[in-house]
């Protein structure tokens, strides 16, 4: 179904409320003063340097207030970007704790002091750390919602905590329509209807660009009209009654299941962007006079004078105790110490849970034929699902089948290399399912899902499509235990095949930028070269309690010399823990993924040409975290360092190996450290032209023998 919009803003009749007491009233009126109250003396503090920023949320403080009151604090779930204050005013969060993260003190329950003021965030209430890039919150909002959804489908009562009927709430001013995470995302929310309430703050800005630049017709209700079984309302934001009323249907919407609702909130914005912005500089006197009529705190406060609700006197009362609450939790939240310089590293990882320690590793109990990569990748997800009901795969082709009918009709899919073949035949349509063709999609959703509880295991096709997703792994993924000094974290394990060596692949099959994600602080990052290494340590990325990225190479998935047999479903490989797959005195070589096998090539290849050197092979296996101590002990013995990778040579992974051995490791070298890569161009398609740009068995046999006989 597609619900119509309603023609015109809902504004409140004379003495219509919706069911609203005098005292919720003059509650939501105390929220409304308090928020701006809060605005203006973190400005104040602001012009005395006692703060470092700050962005307001006056003019939309009548709808946020509403929005409060008419959902279920604890209970639903917000997604908040930086004018939300009065909101989370609303669903408890004080004035003492907003002046906590506005000083930057330790003690600030949103960021531990490592976000700006207004970057909400609240364990207790269930508000997930607010980031700055605008737009992020959408996709996470949705997968918040699926979360609860499959819980209760999948009776997960034991492991995510739902209540049910919750809904996942997300705020947006104006101008963050315009992102496309926000098109992608009411794409998902309308096709699996999931209860998700969008509230469109719309002040008619963003920053100083005006909506109808943004925005075509300048009305964003009017154009996603068209969503099926999407709920569309429009109402005057600036009047709490009746935002109110409209709030109340589109989440009552929402928990009756029957799909998402959006809420355009006409707003004013009587403040500049932020005290960075000077809004004269674009909007002449008279649109800012306009403004000012329309403002909520006064009008409501001689509406409820009209009304008979209170006196001037009792209006006048409650303010000044509204201006001495904040002005002693200003007071008292600029007395607080801010983070000292040895909690810097706190939370960039789990502090519960270690991949990297003897936990994780545990024997093979092998049993079997030997199997490829591919093989055991499967018999790991296979295995891990039927331990933890609370894994989910998806992604793009990652089903047998989408459509459930067909599943005794058609041989199915199970990822374009059938890493995932059968998974949805054996845990169902609710566990492995496709997603739309949009990586932001896939990322983002889990996000949300993994705030809930669950564990998204998801796959990005090919490592070459990765970058729509990468404002949601790089910002988002990484970020979230950080930046919210550990009271959120996102323990999602992202699968992406990459690399060449495969004819044909060309520049869009073949990428390896593995170096953009391990220099991205947050995040494991994962490359085994062989089936054996590829089952346990899928399995320590599951078991995780952090996001990691799991590159598998194409080239490798069913090469013979990687097979193993299976090594039962409890085997694990530390991170951080390199392999030796050569041992040797005269020279160390410093490899991962595929460029392993070719090593061993190009050693038996000087052998075969009477040029033998007594190599030692490492393989990496893990290249965030990376095992240092095994390369400095190899090096200190040998005395020579070949660093081998297929990314571009300059700036890529193996630049940092070379840049570490030569600084730590100075002493003990009687050679400079040699780099075998690909050239710094992109792979082409020609079999020619890529045997030429990626490092070949005698690109490697050459660098080792220069180097021996340095």
């Amino acid at each position: 179904m597609s619900t119509t919009v309603e023609p015109t803003e809902r504004q409140a009749e004379a003495g219509e409320r919706f069911g609203l007491s005098a005292d919720d009233l003059l509650s939501i009126y105390r929220t409304m003063y308090a928020s701006r109250c809060i605005d203006d003396r973190e400005m104040a503090m602001k012009r005395q340097q006692k703060i470092f920023f700050q962005i307001s949320g006056a003019g939309h403080e009548a709808v946020l207030a509403a929005a409060g009151r008419a959902t279920r604090p604890g209970c639903d779930w917000y997604f908040t970007y930086y004018r939300d204050r009065a909101l989370c005013l609303a669903l408890g969060v004080t004035p003492y704790e907003m002046f906590l993260q506005a000083v930057g003190a330790e003690d600030d329950p949103a960021s531990g002091g490592r976000q700006m003021p207004s970057h909400f965030g609240h364990l207790r209430y269930n508000i997930p750390t607010a980031s700055s890039p605008t737009g992020t919150q959408f996709l996470q909002a949705v997968g918040c919602a699926e979360a609860a959804v499959k819980a209760a489908r999948l009776d997960l009562g034991q492991l995510v905590k739902f209540e049910g009927d919750e809904v996942a709430v997300v705020c947006t001013g104006d101008g963050t329509t315009s992102e496309g995470e926000f098109w992608e995302s009411l794409n998902t929310a309308s096709n699996l209807r999931l209860p998700v309430l969008y509230i469109v703050e719309d002040n008619g800005y963003a920053i100083s660009v005006p909506v109808e630049v943004n925005t075509a017709g300048a009305s964003i209700s009017r154009i996603v009209a068209g969503f099926p079984d999407l709920l569309v309302r429009e109402v005057d934001g600036t009047d709490p009654i009746a935002s109110y009323g409209v709030l109340t249907e589109a989440v009552a919407y929402c928990r009756q299941r029957r799909g998402p609702a959006l809420v355009h909130a006409r707003v004013v914005r009587p403040y500049s962007h932020s005290m960075s912005d000077d809004e004269r500089m674009y909007k002449p006197e008279r649109e800012r006079a306009e403004e000012k009529k329309r403002d909520p705190i006064r009008n409501f406060g001689l509406r409820l004078v009209e009304e008979g609700v209170a006196t001037e006197d009792e209006l006048a009362g409650l303010r000044e105790a509204v201006d001495r609450e904040v002005a002693e939790a200003a007071d008292r939240a600029a007395a607080r110490p801010q983070p000292g310089p040895e909690t810097v590293y706190r939370n960039v990882y789990s502090g519960a849970v270690d991949p990297t320690s003897d936990a994780f590793a545990t024997d093979a109990r092998f049993e079997g034929d030997p199997k490829t990569i591919v093989d055991l990748l499967n018999a790991c997800l296979r295995d891990e699902m039927e331990r933890d009901p609370s894994i989910v795969v998806f992604g793009q082709d990652v089903a047998d089948v989408s459509r459930d009918a067909y599943l005794e009709d058609v041989r199915g899919k199970g990822g374009v290399f059938k890493v995932t073949a059968n998974l949805q035949r054996l845990f169902g349509s609710e566990r492995v399912y496709n997603s739309p063709l949009a990586e932001a999609n896939i990322i983002g959703r889990a996000i949300g899902m993994a705030l809930r509880g669950m564990k998204p295991v998801v796959e990005i096709q090919f490592f070459d499509y990765i970058w729509p997703a990468y404002h949601q792994l790089r910002n988002e993924l990484a970020t979230y235990r950080w930046r919210s000094d550990g009271a959120f974290k996102c323990p999602v394990v992202v699968r992406a095949t990459y690399g060449g060596y495969l004819a044909g692949g060309a520049m869009y099959h073949s990428q390896t930028g593995a170096s953009l994600f391990t220099h991205t602080p947050g995040v494991h990052v994962v490359c085994p070269s062989n089936a054996l290494d590829a089952n346990g340590l899928l399995r320590t990325a599951i078991r995780c309690d952090d996001p990691v990225l799991f590159l598998e190479h194409k080239h490798l998935y069913r090469q013979p010399y990687a097979k193993s047999a299976y090594p039962g479903p409890d085997f694990m490989v530390p991170f951080g823990h390199a392999s030796v797959v050569q041992p040797g005195n005269a020279l160390t070589l410093v490899t991962y993924g595929a460029l392993v096998e070719r090593s061993r090539k190009a050693v038996r290849q000087l052998e075969k040409e009477k040029r033998p050197v007594d190599v030692e092979i490492i393989d990496l296996r893990t290249l965030n975290p990376l095992d240092m101590a095994t390369i400095s002990d190899s090096v200190r013995k040998t005395n020579r360092a070949v660093v081998a990778y297929e990314d571009a040579r300059s700036w890529g992974f193996g630049a940092e190996i070379a840049a570490r051995i030569a600084d730590e490791l100075f002493e003990w070298l009687d050679a400079p450290v040699r780099r075998v890569a690909s050239t710094d161009t992109f792979v082409g398609y020609a079999p020619r032209l890529e045997d030429a740009i990626l490092p070949q068995v005698e690109d490697l046999a050459e660098a080792i023998a220069e180097l021996a006989a340095y």
